[in-house]
């Protein structure tokens, strides 16, 4: 199964409130190897951008405004992630918004599998900060371009943190959603299951030689 490492920014926290999505960005994983394969997007939420979240991620109301909807790209979005399991950091938060977009449309909710590394860092180091931000530093990955959180930049950080989270051969984290009614705490049920990952001869052997080419920098 090829993966998607996804993020979103908005224009608040609160969907209840009204809250909608200015940006997502997805890259594409081939046996833990990034592809060519990305899917990244501007959008106009049809609302003003509250001052938390043009502090967060910088982008303005008039620049937004120019931007497709998501009526626009929502068919494009669910081909991108169709069959392939998502990697999100912090994931109730994205698919929250993901899904109360596609509600908006009169669409089913994204029941692909959902690898939480929010949920999976707090396993593996309990007690300590598994924001994004400090797993990068855990783990000495560059993250000096995040000078605001943007949806791209963000998902090249979590694929790396991602890549050192499976690295550690602990156990996945599972991330199923489940058809229930919108709620105002998570928007969505889910499930969580716990699994013991083997990956093939080849996975090791691409793995290896991707944090050869790639991540090598990160530790010196």
């Amino acid at each position: 199964m090829k993966e998607v490492v996804l993020d979103t920014e908005t224009t608040g926290i609160s969907i209840k409130e009204g809250h909608r999505i200015v940006e997502i960005g997805c890259i594409e994983l081939d046996n833990l190897i990034p592809t060519k394969n990305k899917f990244h997007c501007y959008l106009n939420p049809e609302r003003k951008v509250s001052e938390k979240a043009l502090e967060v991620h910088g982008y303005t109301d008039d620049f937004l405004a120019s931007q497709k909807k998501f009526s626009d790209i929502g068919e494009q979005f669910l081909e991108f992630i169709k069959d392939k399991r998502l990697i999100i950091h912090n994931a109730e938060f994205d698919l929250g918004h993901l899904n109360n977009e596609l509600s908006l449309l009169g669409k089913k909710k994204i029941n692909n599998v959902v690898i939480d590394t929010l949920t999976l860092a707090r396993d593996k180091f309990p007690g300590s900060s598994v924001s994004l931000d400090a797993l990068c530093k855990r783990y000495r990955i560059d993250n000096s371009k995040r000078t605001q959180h943007t949806a791209l930049v963000d998902c090249n950080l979590l694929v790396k943190v991602y890549i050192n989270l499976i690295d550690q051969k602990e156990p996945t984290l599972d991330f199923q959603n489940q058809e229930n009614d919108i709620t105002e705490k998570q928007q969505f049920s889910v499930a969580y299951f716990k699994k013991i990952v083997t990956p093939t001869s080849q996975e090791l052997k691409n793995h290896k030689e991707y944090l050869k080419n790639n991540l090598k920098k990160n530790f010196y």
